[in-house]
C-alpha cells in the first residue's frame, strides 16, 4: 500500500517577519542572549534565522519543561549547548528558583564586560535579549524572573506581539519578544516536531495527520508508551476505541482522538518524552 502524502507544515505569519527586525534593533542593546528551548524537542527549536542574530554575543540556553521531558535522554545532548561563548540550564521555568541560576549564568558569560568596568569603578547594568521558538515558555521565564507577572503568557504560540524590557534584578535587565518560526521549514521533521509542542497554531495544521505523524514517531523512539497509556493501542482508530470517542451510528470521532493524543502528549500524561533521535 502507498503511503499517505503528509501536507508540508509551513506557518510564518506577518508578526514574525515584525519580530525579527525588532530583534535586530534591540540586539545592539544587549549583552547576551537567553535562548528558551523546549527540552522535548531541543534540536528542533534551534531556530537558523535566530543562531544568525546572534552573532557574536554570549548565549544561555534554557532547556525548559524539564518537568515534561526525558531528562535521561537530555543529558546526552545537553553537552552540545556548552562552549567558550555559550552555557545551559536545565529548568522548569514555571517554578521558583529560576532566577538566581540564570543571574548567575549571565554574569559568568559576562565577566569579561563586568570586569572591565568595575576597573574603572563602574556598576555595569547587563541586558539579556530572551528569544525562543513560540510556546517555548520565554514570558514564564520572564516572569519567573521578575516574580511577578509581567509579560503576557498563554499555552498556545504568539502570545507576546512585542519587545518588553524589565529589571530583573539591580544589574540585570531582560527583554521579552515574541516567538518566531523560520520563514521556510525545509525539514518537515523538524517541522513536526514544532507541531507536536503546539510551536505552530494548531488551526494551521491538519490535526489527524499531526496525530499520525507523532505515532510514526513514538514508534520509532518510545515503542511501548502509546500501548501503555491506551490499553494495547497503537493506532488512532484503536485509541479512539479505548477511549470511547464515538459520533452517531458508532462511527470513530478521529477527530476527538487526534486531539486527545496530542493534549496527552503535551501535557505529560504520555510520560516524560524528548521527542528526537538523540
Amino acid at each position: 500500500m502507498e503511503e499517505k502524502r503528509v501536507n508540508k507544515i509551513n506557518w510564518f505569519p506577518g508578526h514574525m517577519k515584525k519580530a525579527l527586525d525588532q530583534m535586530r534593533a534591540e540586539l545592539n542593546k544587549a549583552d547576551v542572549i537567553i535562548y528558551v528551548l523546549d527540552s522535548r524537542a531541543p534540536k528542533s527549536c534551534l531556530n537558523p534565522e535566530l543562531q544568525k542574530l546572534s552573532g557574536n554575543k554570549p548565549i544561555l540556553y534554557i532547556l525548559n519543561k524539564a518537568d515534561l521531558t526525558d531528562l535521561q535522554k537530555l543529558d546526552k545532548i545537553k553537552g552540545s549547548f556548552k562552549s567558550q561563548q555559550s552555557d545551559y540550564l536545565v529548568l522548569n521555568s514555571s517554578q521558583s528558583g529560576a532566577s538566581k541560576q540564570v543571574c548567575e549564568k549571565i554574569k559568568s558569560l559576562c565577566a569579561e564586560k563586568i570586569a572591565k568596568y568595575q576597573n574603572k569603578g563602574i556598576k555595569v547594568t547587563l541586558r539579556a535579549l530572551v528569544v525562543g521558538v513560540p510556546n517555548s515558555g520565554k514570558s514564564t521565564l520572564v516572569n519567573n524572573l521578575c516574580k511577578k507577572a509581567k509579560a503576557v503568557t498563554g499555552d498556545r504560540p504568539g502570545v507576546t506581539k512585542n519587545k518588553q524590557w524589565f529589571k530583573i534584578s539591580p544589574e540585570i535587565e531582560v527583554c521579552d519578544t515574541p516567538g518566531t518560526l523560520y520563514p521556510n521549514l525545509g525539514n518537515q521533521e523538524i517541522a513536526k516536531s514544532l507541531a507536536f509542542i503546539g510551536s505552530i497554531r494548531d488551526e494551521v495544521v491538519d490535526e489527524i495527520e499531526i496525530a499520525e505523524e507523532f505515532l510514526k514517531r513514538m514508534q520509532k523512539i518510545y515503542p511501548d508508551k502509546i500501548a501503555e497509556r491506551y490499553k494495547g493501542s497503537s493506532t488512532l482508530p484503536e485509541i479512539c476505541k479505548a477511549r470511547g470517542f464515538f459520533l452517531g451510528g458508532g462511527e470513530l470521532d478521529i477527530s476527538r482522538g487526534a486531539k486527545a493524543l496530542i493534549s496527552d502528549f503535551r501535557s505529560g500524561r504520555l510520560g516524560k518524552l524528548l521527542i528526537e533521535e538523540v
